[in-house]
């Protein structure tokens, strides 16, 4: 299938740049009422007014009718291979039970690392692929997958081998960014003994991981009855030694340090953010670390969210993504994660559609090669059916999408 493409007509609205947008620049989108972008060989090679021709041999040509052309939209956070299901668990939620209680009962992480070292390298393929595939017809064209749900060597392995399996595939329709998160929960087999837990993964997975190349990024679940700040400070700093990026679950049940100590160390990315505190928030913006929001999961929980329009007043770069997992959050909607996003966290719209793709694409230090429309990058678009993009919100929880680009390839027509 050629990836050599034209796309004429368009309304290009995109964030500029090669690094993150913060502060008042999320606002910043550059925009183009009726452009032309020349994408060769996958690569985009021309950006700007309908100047150029579009009788070119060799390539496809598509009229955008005016529609706007954004970037492909990139979804910085996600749990996508897992085996087993929870709704029981929903259900005690929706009873009042709360997230670590249910942990308290044998249930959340622990209850999907059971069924996850139970299904095949097949099984898992299977129902990654069909996530993907779903989340491509909502315009994502880069994702983030994190493993976690092994806490052993065989499974987190198996995890991440299902990702580099599908990052191989040439038609392969979403780019996966592997993040190896071995420190999600702490497995029954070490009870009691974390640290020995947080040296296993130091001595052990992270040179094993770092040889085979399985993983671009090292993340750990710093909260309140899981791991510490210390643990969390010593196993990313080994990680980021061998050449990792560092990304924290951070500051999410309570107010814990994670997002000062993501600033400490100038991690890629703190995530959640729900209860961070305003020095963490501030240690964020000074250190260039991307603030990732995930209102999904706040809006599953029923929880506060994070104070994103406070983040971005005090000059963070905010990305935005949905946290797509088995138990806290079973839902990849980008419609929805945008929607919540605008109306309960107060981003503009040019803020959240900056943060859900140049933002996004700095917290899995990939902003050099997506996350924008610019020469040079991936030829990674999403054209929606209007040519308004203030339907993002406005569509309340719908798919505005009406055609994914992936490198130049059209993948779907809505």
């Amino acid at each position: 299938m050629s990836n050599n493409l034209i796309i004429i007509n368009a309304h290009i609205v995109t964030p500029q740049g090669r690094t993150a947008r913060k502060g008042e620049a999320m606002n910043e989108l550059l925009n183009i009422p009726c452009g032309t972008v020349r994408v060769t060989d996958g690569i985009i090679t021309y950006v700007g007014e309908n100047r150029i021709s579009h009788e070119k041999p060799g390539y496809k040509v598509l009229d955008a009718r005016g529609n706007v052309l954004l970037p492909g939209f990139v979804d910085s956070h996600t749990h996508l291979v897992f085996g087993g299901f929870r709704p029981d668990e929903f259900i005690w939620r929706l009873n009042g039970d709360s997230y670590m209680s249910i942990m308290e009962r044998g249930g959340g992480i622990i209850n999907t690392v059971r069924a996850t070292r139970e299904a095949s390298f097949e099984e898992l393929k299977h129902k990654a692929e069909w996530f993907l595939d779903t989340m491509s017809r909502m315009g994502v064209t880069t994702v983030e997958g994190k493993s976690g749900y092994g806490l052993d060597r065989d499974t987190e392995l198996k995890q991440l081998s299902v990702m580099q399996a599908i990052n191989e595939c040439p038609d392969r329709k979403v780019d996966i960014a592997t993040t190896f998160l071995g420190a999600h929960a702490l497995p029954e087999e070490y009870k009691g003994r974390s640290d020995a837990y947080i040296d296993f993964l130091i001595n052990e997975m992270l040179p094993m991981i770092h040889q085979k190349q399985l993983a671009e990024n090292c993340d750990i679940f710093c909260e309140k009855g899981v791991f510490t700040v210390e643990q969390s400070r010593k196993l990313l700093k080994a990680a980021q030694a061998l050449g990792f990026g560092a990304k924290l679950h951070a500051d999410e049940i309570v107010s814990f340090g994670g997002a000062e100590l993501a600033g400490e160390l100038k991690a890629l990315s703190a995530d959640h953010l729900l209860q961070a505190s305003d020095e963490g928030i501030k240690a964020l913006a000074q250190n260039n670390v991307v603030a990732t929001l995930l209102p999904l999961t706040a809006f599953t929980l029923k929880e506060p969210y994070a104070r994103g329009r406070k983040m971005i007043d005090s000059g963070c770069a905010v990305a935005l993504a949905t946290d797509l997992n088995p138990g806290s959050c079973f839902s990849g909607s980008i419609p929805l994660t945008f929607a919540l996003a605008c109306i309960y966290m107060k981003l503009t719209v040019a803020e959240a559609i900056t943060a859900i793709t140049l933002n996004g694409a700095a917290a899995l230090g990939r902003a050099d090669r997506i996350g924008s429309i610019e020469a040079g990058k991936q030829g990674d678009f999403v054209l929606l059916g209007t040519d308004n993009p203030h339907i993002l919100p406005y569509y309340t929880g719908m798919n505005a999408v009406k055609m994914t680009i992936k490198g130049g390839r059209v993948l779907h027509s809505n």
